[in-house]
């Protein structure tokens, strides 16, 4: 039991330290603001969001098992609820108006939106999965085959912290939902390149492709009919990759004139 209350101790100071610093460092000058939106954006938000969720459960768990996992989360909480009581002290006006929680409270229940946000935590673990994913393995595929690459501070990166009024509860929940926003949006813009270079095909099942068609547009924009044959496939790879391109089928990049170009030059190449 010590133990257990001494890691519960040392994580929810060293969480509320970082949570603090990161609340204090907008406010440091120019120095102080440049670090802030460098934190706010990969890589080094990975960094922030894994002290803030993983590397304690992982050190802790290693040093004393499940008892030391245990502390860690036990921290965690600690330190997410005491820095939500004194930004909503600190933000006293905000706090007092309109509110997100409150609203859905209204909606559904205070326990029952409370409990359903709880749930949504279990799914650290797979966003973590993924963005693993989109570091370690989408890299190689663009030195193997080509892939585009991307910046990926475009796509994850956190700015709800800058929206007038969300404070505390509202403000936590925001971030959580903003980091892994931009992780599902990365994993997806990758796969949609995976999917269109190796297996530009239509389900059989039209309900799937009307269900997946937001996420891979490439369905209805070059996709070979299910009812088609392995010589259109053919045609379709050789279409839209032979120049090089490796980015999906309706990438914006190939909306541009040269990228139109380049295409109209594959279409007008013998065989």
């Amino acid at each position: 039991m010590t133990t257990f209350l001494y890691t519960t101790a040392i994580v929810a100071g060293l969480e509320f330290g970082l949570g603090l610093l990161l609340f204090l460092l907008p406010r440091a000058g120019p120095p102080g603001r440049a670090l802030s939106e460098a934190a706010a954006r990969a890589p080094l938000l990975d960094l922030v969001v894994a002290v803030m969720t993983w590397i304690p459960w992982l050190a802790a768990g290693l040093a004393d098992g499940w008892r030391g996992f245990s502390g860690a989360v036990a921290g965690q909480l600690l330190a997410m609820y005491i820095w939500i009581l004194g930004h909503e002290t600190i933000h006293r006006r905000a706090a007092r108006g309109p509110r997100l929680y409150k609203t859905h409270a209204r909606l559904v229940g205070r326990w029952r939106n409370l409990t359903a946000l709880w749930f949504s935590v279990l799914g650290v673990p797979l966003l973590w999965a993924i963005r693993l994913v989109e570091l370690l393995f989408y890299p190689p595929l663009c030195w193997l085959v080509g892939f585009p690459s991307y910046r990926q501070g475009e796509w994850v990166n956190v700015s709800r912290q800058k929206f007038q009024g969300l404070v505390g509860h509202d403000l936590i929940w925001c971030l959580y939902c903003d980091w892994m926003t931009g992780i599902y949006a990365l994993g997806g813009e990758m796969l949609r390149n995976i999917e269109s270079f190796w297996c530009p095909i239509r389900f059989y099942d039209e309900k799937k492709c009307a269900n997946c068609r937001v996420e891979f547009p490439d369905i209805d924009g070059g996709w070979v009919s299910a009812q088609g044959t392995m010589a259109d496939v053919q045609e379709t790879v050789l279409r839209f990759y032979a120049d090089g391109r490796r980015e999906w089928f309706g990438h914006p990049a190939r909306l541009t004139i040269e990228g139109r170009r380049a295409e109209e030059h594959v279409k007008d190449q013998p065989g």
